[in-house]
């Protein structure tokens, strides 16, 4: 078995339960609000569509 099992479980049944979540992100950047006033953040993404990140 591989050790990674569950990881590969969850992409072939296209479960992103491993992603991070968007309220994650979220709630880690309300503590940074004052850091990114003003400024411009670039994301390095895959696909900004479905990007958590992105959003």
């Amino acid at each position: 078995m591989a050790k990674n099992e569950s990881l590969q479980k969850a992409r072939d049944a296209k479960n992103g339960e491993f992603y991070t979540q968007l309220n994650d992100i979220a709630n880690e950047l309300k503590h940074y609000k004052e850091h990114f006033k003003g400024k411009t953040v670039l994301c390095n993404c895959d696909d900004p569509r479905v990007s958590n990140f992105f959003h």
